[in-house]
């Protein structure tokens, strides 16, 4: 074999040995991202792939960009006296529960949305809050959504007790994680 043909058999062989390299490079990034935001997210990076349609590329991206809009709003933590009036607050709804059930949870859905707002979350929109929501509180999203669609169906009766007390029980993780 001639020299020349045998510098460019290396040289090829060399360049798809790089290749292979990359290649592997970006799959392992990829799959470490992918690790990173499914530990992140919890189970709303389950979800966001659904609603995806599948596609935990187009998911990933959605779920980035709510971290990116997150990051920009300055959530803040709340001062120590906005917390015990906020928990005072928790415990006086807790207790109307009792006697009225229905008032307590439009009560608590109202309390949630303004430890919300005090923390810095956008408050104006249900859908855009939940997105907002799901970077730094993703483990109790669902339990948010389940309690808020309760407390909206309760307004036109169509709820039970339980459904009632489940809400409050659902209320009340979100409430404690944003504390």
């Amino acid at each position: 074999m001639p020299a020349s043909t045998s510098s460019t058999v290396t040289i090829a062989i060399a360049v798809i040995v790089v290749a292979i390299i990359i290649i592997g490079a970006v799959a392992l990034a990829r799959r470490n991202r992918s690790k990173s935001m499914q530990d992140r997210f919890g189970p709303e990076y389950e979800r966001a792939v659904r609603e995806s349609g599948g596609s935990r590329a187009d998911a990933e991206r959605e779920l980035a960009r709510r971290q990116e809009r997150v990051k920009r709003m300055h959530i803040e933590e709340l001062p120590a006296g906005a917390k015990t009036r906020y928990t005072e607050e928790w415990r006086t709804v807790q207790t109307r529960f009792v006697d009225e059930p229905e008032a307590a949870l439009i009560k608590a859905d109202r309390l949630i949305t303004n430890v919300m707002r005090d923390r810095g979350y956008t408050v104006d929109n249900y859908d855009q809050t939940v997105a907002d929501l799901s970077p730094d509180h993703p483990n109790v999203l669902q339990n948010y959504r389940t309690a808020h669609d309760i407390t909206r169906r309760s307004e036109t009766g169509e709820v039970t007790t339980e459904d009632l007390r489940q809400a409050m029980v659902q209320y009340r993780s979100l409430f404690d994680d944003l504390m």
